[in-house]
């Protein structure tokens, strides 16, 4: 797949960018990005939910009436999950989400991902570019150049750039992440995949390795 390299004007620069097939072009396996999605979102999770018991909650031990005789069921504590302000049953404890996924898996789900950006027209590859101080201006402004600046879009950088981050943390619909950051979960949710030519060199050379 040969893409135009854009500048950030949204003017074609004349250059063109060949995607390889083996990471842009494959046949998407919908399963894998479901297992790797579910993964990242469970690792995202504390797991710190925690519910008292009966055997954890402060309360008098004694018995609250006589076994026998009252006409009602027994009972024997305050701290009954039946009565109110007594434990609860089956409350959550801390856990650990997360769960073990193949490499490969993980491996195939990015192509998958990624080929299914390729296959709706959803990458845009921009020539490499700074800013000399961080401006949130001039990132909606690209945005505009570039006719997504209605949509959710995913910036990929091969390194990490403190002025471009700081000019898009406060644009609504814009993250900023660097290649070896890129994950299945956040290419499916952008709209669009903005990749940096740099980057572009970087995730197939990964990828083909």
């Amino acid at each position: 797949m040969e893409l135009a390299i854009l500048n950030i004007n949204g003017k074609e620069t004349g250059r063109k960018i060949i995607l390889n097939d083996s990471i842009f072009g494959i046949e998407p396996n919908d399963h894998a990005i479901y297992l790797d999605a579910k993964q990242y979102l469970a690792n995202q999770r504390q797991g710190t939910h925690k519910s008292k018991e009966r055997g954890e909650v402060a309360g008098s031990t004694r018995k609250i009436k006589r076994q026998k005789g009252t006409g009602t069921a027994r009972a024997g504590s305050l701290k009954n999950p039946l009565f109110r302000g007594g434990g609860r049953i089956f409350g959550p404890k801390p856990r650990y989400y997360g769960f073990k996924l193949n490499k490969k898996v993980k491996e195939l789900a990015r192509k998958s991902a990624l080929s299914y950006k390729a296959s709706t027209n959803s990458i845009i590859v921009l020539e490499d570019f700074n800013f000399e101080v961080p401006k949130t201006k001039e990132m909606i402004k690209i945005g505009n150049n570039l006719n997504i600046a209605n949509k959710k879009s995913l910036y990929v950088f091969l390194e990490k750039n403190k002025n471009i981050y700081l000019s898009s943390r406060n644009v609504q619909g814009i993250d900023v992440v660097m290649a070896s950051e890129l994950n299945t979960y956040g290419i499916m949710k952008a709209s669009v995949l903005v990749l940096s030519e740099s980057a572009v060199d970087v995730l197939q050379a990964v990828f083909e390795n």
